[in-house]
């Protein structure tokens, strides 16, 4: 497959290059302090499904966003070059992601994690030899998915979760799995620079169950109607 990303990254390529941390974050990232971070958003097509974006549930014993679908990453080593090599180190690591089989496109701008007092860049890669991943860590990595844009996308998987501390933001939920917080601010926003995103309720909040599990009808989630925040 060639390295060259297809055709419809480059809208999303092109609107990157203006972008602001404030396009992806409430949150304001300071100027010093933090642990340097990366998490690697790859891109990728399947040829039923079409363009995709990998995604893995971390363990439900983490410290850290236990539990949480998120982008594959993490801190800096001191060897790393820089957020690419990060990016791509961590998800090697977590889900025996081949470096070589990706494209880096971009770097997002630096945000902020309060919870973990982590400053993350986001790098945007292109898969461009995509192959099977897994979780090499079972003790930090539970699943690893390529959820379809399609699917994102589709109003009927878009909601609001609230957390038990009152935040109330964006979630997708998608082939069992309920991704809020950081990965789904940053995804909603790539999702709306890219041109993907289609017209959705923000009224339907729900409560964000302990474990970050897919919301369904019959869990009892308490779902209200509630203005974005």
């Amino acid at each position: 497959m060639s390295r060259r990303p297809p055709t419809w990254i480059e809208p999303l390529l092109g609107r990157l290059g203006s972008a602001r941390p404030q396009d992806f974050t409430r949150l304001t990232t300071p100027v010093t302090g933090g642990r340097e971070s990366a998490v690697l958003v790859l891109l990728g097509e399947d040829a039923a499904t079409g363009p995709d974006v990998l995604i893995l549930q971390r363990a439900a014993n983490l410290r850290n966003h236990a539990g949480q679908p998120a982008f594959p990453g993490g801190a800096a080593d001191p060897g790393d070059p820089g957020p690419a090599a990060t990016a791509l180190r961590e998800a090697n690591e977590e889900v025996d992601l081949d470096p070589d089989s990706v494209t880096v496109l971009a770097e997002l701008p630096r945000l902020w994690i309060p919870v973990s007092e982590f400053v993350v860049t986001p790098v945007l890669g292109w898969w461009h030899a995509p192959h099977p991943v897994h979780a090499r860590q079972p003790a930090e990595v539970a699943h690893v998915a390529r959820l379809p844009v399609a699917e994102l996308v589709d109003p009927a998987n878009r909601l609001q979760v609230r957390h038990p501390s009152g935040w109330i933001g964006p979630a997708f939920a998608a082939r069992g799995m309920l991704v809020w917080g950081f990965t789904a601010g940053v995804l909603a926003a790539l999702l709306e620079m890219g041109g993907w995103s289609r017209p959705w309720s923000a009224d339907r909040v729900v409560d964000l169950p302990p474990t970050g599990a897919a919301p369904a009808p019959s869990a009892g989630i308490d779902e209200t109607t509630a203005s974005p925040t």
